[in-house]
């Protein structure tokens, strides 16, 4: 008795098998740029203002530093730090939320 699995095999002896030649995947990755968001002030303003950028759906709270002293006292900073994609067009850009 004959296996019925055996019809989906391939068979070995065929060398007709067209093989695909995947394309680079660097070519296809946009080119990207970081930029920097620094808020630097009372830890109540920086606070306040991360607050509303995630009101504003901007930026998520959780994307941004801790508060950071520093060198001037009762100032502190935060950092967000975000990736957007270059467009054809110059200074045109589409902002990748990573």
């Amino acid at each position: 008795m004959k296996s019925k699995c055996r019809n989906f095999l391939a068979d070995a002896s065929n060398q007709d098998l067209a093989i695909p030649h995947p394309q680079p995947i660097i070519s296809q990755i946009p080119e990207r740029e970081k930029i920097k968001h620094t808020l630097t002030g009372s830890s109540k303003a920086v606070i306040r203002t991360i607050q509303v950028l995630h009101q504003l759906g901007y930026a998520n709270i959780r994307d941004w530093t801790p508060l950071l002293p520093t060198s001037n006292p009762g100032e502190v900073m935060s950092i967000l730090v975000r990736s957007k994609l270059r467009s054809s067009l110059p200074d045109t850009y589409v902002w990748l939320f990573v």
